[in-house]
């Protein structure tokens, strides 16, 4: 496998268009349409000016400048907002795991640029909300839970609950995890927690949310090919990851409000992910991707 690094953090492919300003280093070039095969949303022919999105329902918009992002979201719970919950950077690609929405991807293009990839869950992910990143077999996955904290919803557990993606198609497909299948969905069990921890064990958090007795453990695995083990709560949560700071000078500046909650490398590009926040809840959320080398 991939050597990957963490960052904490059904249908169409939306149609775009955007216009810039003039800049002879930097431009986006869109997809007309969306074929059953995944073809780039957008191709990103970066410069030394950053190239801005912002999540909107049907897909990633472009945006001139992070100051267009400025009051157009309403603040709402982090666990029903869109924002990248996480992504996984490696080499010249990386995999965005978008909260209610789906998977992105970065990854070079035929024409010397970025291609930017949606596979989007449609309306079963808007549903849930995005309780881990990680990678199964070298396929990248992202684990669905119900979150009922902030909104009385008449969904039912997520099953499906793992689910994954290939440019075979521009919908992402379910992918079964063995060490989740002994909490079956059918019977009230959810999973909403799921990570790799420092140690190299996988931890995952499982709750059973009906019948007269709810019940949740913490459950700790040396691989999720076979069922896990009951942990403590202490080893679960030393199992988080630390949350680091952003304090890259390459990184444009962002209103107020406004932070950048992941960033990194990809070739000679770099990107980061941004939201707007309000104590625990989001507005407007996206990401950039700019040409490595300029300070602001």
């Amino acid at each position: 496998m991939k050597k990957y690094i963490l960052i904490t953090i059904l249908v169409f492919i939306c149609a775009l268009s955007c216009t810039r300003s003039a800049d002879n280093t930097a431009g986006i070039f869109f997809a007309a349409e969306a074929p059953q095969s995944a073809q780039p949303l957008a191709v990103l022919k970066t410069g030394s000016q950053p190239i801005w999105f912002q999540f909107a329902e049907d897909g990633p918009i472009h945006i001139e400048s992070i100051e267009d992002a400025i009051f157009s979201a309403a603040f709402i719970p982090w666990t029903l907002a869109l924002h990248v919950h996480s992504f996984y950077a490696g080499g010249e690609e990386l995999v965005m795991a978008v909260n209610r929405d789906g998977f992105l991807k970065l990854a070079p293009n035929v024409y010397d640029g970025i291609a930017l990839y949606r596979f989007c869950g449609g309306q079963f992910w808007k549903q849930y909300s995005i309780g881990g990143l990680f990678f199964y077999e070298e396929q990248p996955a992202a684990l669905l839970y119900l979150d009922d904290r902030f909104l009385d919803s008449s969904a039912v557990v997520p099953s499906p609950r793992t689910w994954t993606f290939n440019t075979d198609s521009n919908i992402p497909f379910p992918l079964e995890i063995p060490a989740l299948e002994t909490f079956p969905a059918d019977e009230g069990w959810e999973v909403n927690t799921l990570r790799l921890g420092s140690d190299g064990f996988w931890y995952y958090r499982v709750i059973k949310k009906y019948g007269r007795e709810p019940e949740m453990r913490m459950l700790r695995a040396v691989d999720l090919s076979r069922a896990g083990v009951d942990t403590s709560l202490d080893d679960f949560q030393n199992s988080a990851p630390r949350k680091a700071e952003i304090n890259n000078p390459l990184l444009p500046p962002l209103p107020k409000g406004y932070v950048y909650t992941g960033d990194a490398v990809i070739g000679d590009n770099l990107f980061a992910c941004w939201e707007e926040q309000e104590d625990y809840s989001i507005g407007a959320a996206g990401f950039m991707v700019m040409k490595t080398g300029t300070a602001f």
